[in-house]
Order: C-alpha cells, then structure tokens, then sequence
C-alpha cells in the first residue's frame, strides 16, 4: 500500500501530458542549478581579479609597465582589467597618431565602452534564462496541474460511486506537477535576483573605473600637450 501511493507510482501512472509537464520541469531545474553553480564560480572569480587589479593599478605602478604586464598575462574574468587594456592601447595608438587631446580622450572612451559592454554581456549571460525560468515554471506545473485534475473527475464520471480513495490518487499525482514547477522556480528566481545585484555591483565599480582612469589619461595627455607647446 506504501508504494502505492509513493511519489514514483504517482508519477509513473501520471497521464501522458502531465508526464511530458513533469518531464519539461525536471529538465528546466537541473539546467537551472548547473547554470547557477557555472554563474557563481564567474561572479567569485570577477570579484577575486577587481580585487586584485585595483591593488595593483593603485599602488603606483607606471600604467605602461602595468599595461605590459596584464597584457601579456591577462588575467581571466577580470572586467576591470579588459576595460583597462582596451582603453590604454586606444590610448597609446590614438597618441602616437594625433596631437589632438580631445580626439585621443574620445577614442579611448570609446574603446572602453565597448570593452564595458561586453563584460556586461558577459556577466549577464544566462540570467535570462533564469528569470524564463523562474516565471514560467509555476505556470507550467499549474497547466500540469489542471490537466492531470480534469482527467481525474473525466474518469469520475464513468464511476457508480466516487469515494475519496478513487479521487486521491488523480489529484495528487496533478499536485506533483504544481510542486516540481515550484521547485524549479524558487531557486531560479533566487539566483537571478542575486546575480543580477551582484552584476549591478561589479559593473558600476568598472565604470567608476572607467572614469577614474580617463581623468588620468586626460590628465596624462593635457600635460604631454602643454610640455610640446
């Protein structure tokens, strides 16, 4: 009698399209938690390499020699690294092309920008994914739900006498479809809210950074400019 009523026998005796419901939720939750533990790991090892590189990019080092070296050892994940080589090789390029300080500050703002864009890209990939999942699942399980419920009162009706151990067993294995949709979306749903803070964080850390560092260059290519003259 335990195993008859046991999650498995529910499931295994599920109707064909409430199967298919179950099917697409488990599928959805295991992607989900690979996808959550590959974001954690990126998001640790972001933070880990800013960490590191404002250390070193303010403790006085010469930007050129700093430039070489995270250019010829990039470090990876580090966003506020890529925006630093992107804007110091414009940078240097744009100087030994053009005398015209705000032509060399606008390419290299420009340079950055597009290297901030895509460490936001990068940092919010599969959110989207998370957040699909997050919204639609419960609906999902709900459509399970209603459908495995309407297919157990359909078999009601060609009964002589309906008793609660004839209709049990109908909606609970329709239940099950509402509780899988739900444990594939609240871990969802949390994961994105807390990537996508901690996305938040990390990329207005890059463009403060980015601004930091073009008032240095500007300042750095204002003074070449005015020791020329």
């Amino acid at each position: 009698m335990e195993s008859e009523v046991s999650v498995w026998y529910l499931v295994s005796n599920a109707g064909v399209l409430v199967q298919l419901v179950m099917l697409l939720l488990a599928l959805a939750s295991v992607v989900s938690w690979a996808l959550i533990f590959q974001r954690f790991q990126v998001f640790r090892k972001a933070k880990q390499s800013q960490v590191a590189f404002e250390e070193r990019f303010w403790s006085g080092m010469d930007l050129g020699q700093l430039y070489r070296e995270v250019n010829a050892e990039p470090t990876p994940f580090s966003g506020m690294e890529s925006v630093f080589r992107s804007g110091f090789k414009e940078f240097s390029r744009l100087r030994q092309q053009s005398r015209d300080a705000d032509a060399v500050m606008e390419g290299t703002q420009r340079a950055m920008r597009v290297a901030f864009s895509r460490e936001q890209e990068r940092l919010e990939t599969h959110l989207p994914f998370l957040a699909t999942v997050g919204s639609t699942s419960p609906y999902i399980g709900l459509f399970g739900t209603v459908w495995g419920i309407m297919n157990s009162f359909r078999g009601l009706a060609q009964v002589q006498q309906a008793t609660l151990a004839t209709v049990a067993p109908g909606i609970s294995e329709a239940l099950i479809a509402t509780a899988m949709g739900l444990f594939a979306a609240i871990p969802a749903v949390i994961a994105y809210n807390r990537f996508s803070a901690m996305s938040d964080a990390l990329l207005k850390n890059y463009e403060t950074f980015a601004e930091e560092f073009s008032s240095i260059l500007h300042r750095r290519v204002h003074h070449s400019e005015k020791s020329a003259a």
